[in-house]
């Protein structure tokens, strides 16, 4: 049987802590009768504008200092094309081209000593909705009282071998984002998510393996839980003599198993493209100075 070295990186969503949502006045106070905390605005009725939230800017400035990132001096926001129904302008205000920053670090303590998980990028995008499954009705209805509350993707590379790794690195980066201030980041309630992207390669293979993308996990067991899986799930594949299909996938914690939701998208295919109705976001390094200076 070969030795496979297991390659980790994850993406996190990270809600921040400002009252208002990024393009628009309405609350992001969590909870709240369905579709009453949303306006013309963030559900994207024809004819409405958007207005970046200063706040929105500032913390995630706070966030990509706190994280050892290069703040870029003059971002922009992209949109990315995809139909879902919990997305009801069918398409979702991120950041592709230029994120707010880039080229950060975190340290963990493993038990080989310590090690750096590279931050590859931080950026500012809106939330979609929630999807509302009701088994007795056999209904699905929505609740876009989320839509348009401002998020934070953090994106690492892929310097994790482990859910040991892992684990230290969310429980550091959960205490910095808390630590500055910038979101609760209460994982039962969706203030912080996580992605893990994860892949197998023979021991000594510089190449790495086909990832598999576990979408929407908020805890650390069901993280713990993913990777386990998901390193017998790809290594059961791979003794067989499969191969691993790229794809997104879902975790069923009832089950303990992960399912395939969909073919791994390209970027191409989300059809990017700079916003027309927003403007680039400029900093200066008078402010981030500021900011560097105020951080706790």
């Amino acid at each position: 049987m070969k030795q496979y070295e297991t390659v980790i990186g994850l993406e996190v969503h990270v809600e921040l802590a400002t009252k208002t949502k990024i393009f628009c006045g309405c609350t992001t106070r969590f909870g709240g009768e369905p579709n009453t905390h949303c306006c013309p605005i963030c559900t994207g009725m024809p004819g409405t504008l958007p207005m970046v939230n200063r706040k929105v800017v500032e913390y995630a400035c706070r966030a990509g200092l706190a994280l050892n990132c290069e703040i870029t001096r003059r971002s922009r926001f992209d949109r990315k094309n995809y139909f879902y129904p919990d997305l009801p302008k069918a398409y979702q205000v991120s950041q592709l081209y230029l994120p707010i920053a880039r080229n950060g670090r975190v340290s963990i303590a493993t038990a080989a000593g310590e090690k750096v998980v590279r931050i590859h990028e931080l950026h500012m995008e809106e939330d979609a909705g929630k999807l509302m499954h009701d088994p007795w009705l056999d209904q699905t209805m929505v609740d876009y009282n989320r839509c348009g509350v401002p998020l934070l993707e953090i994106v690492s590379e892929p310097d994790m071998r482990s859910a040991e790794d892992v684990l230290a690195f969310l429980t550091n980066l959960k205490a910095i984002i808390e630590y500055t201030g910038v979101s609760d980041a209460r994982m039962e309630q969706g203030s912080l998510r996580c992605d893990v992207n994860l892949s197998l390669r023979p021991v000594g293979q510089k190449e790495f393996g086909t990832r598999a993308e576990i979408k929407n996990l908020n805890s650390f067991r069901a993280v713990e839980r993913v990777i386990k899986y998901e390193i017998e799930r790809q290594t059961d594949i791979l003794e067989d003599g499969g191969k691993v299909v790229q794809e997104t996938r879902t975790w069923d914690d009832g089950k303990g198993m992960t399912f395939s939701l969909r073919s791994k998208e390209d970027s191409d295919e989300y059809r990017y493209f700079p916003d027309p109705d927003l403007t680039p976001i400029v900093v200066t390094d008078a402010y981030i100075e500021e900011l560097r200076a105020a951080l706790p």
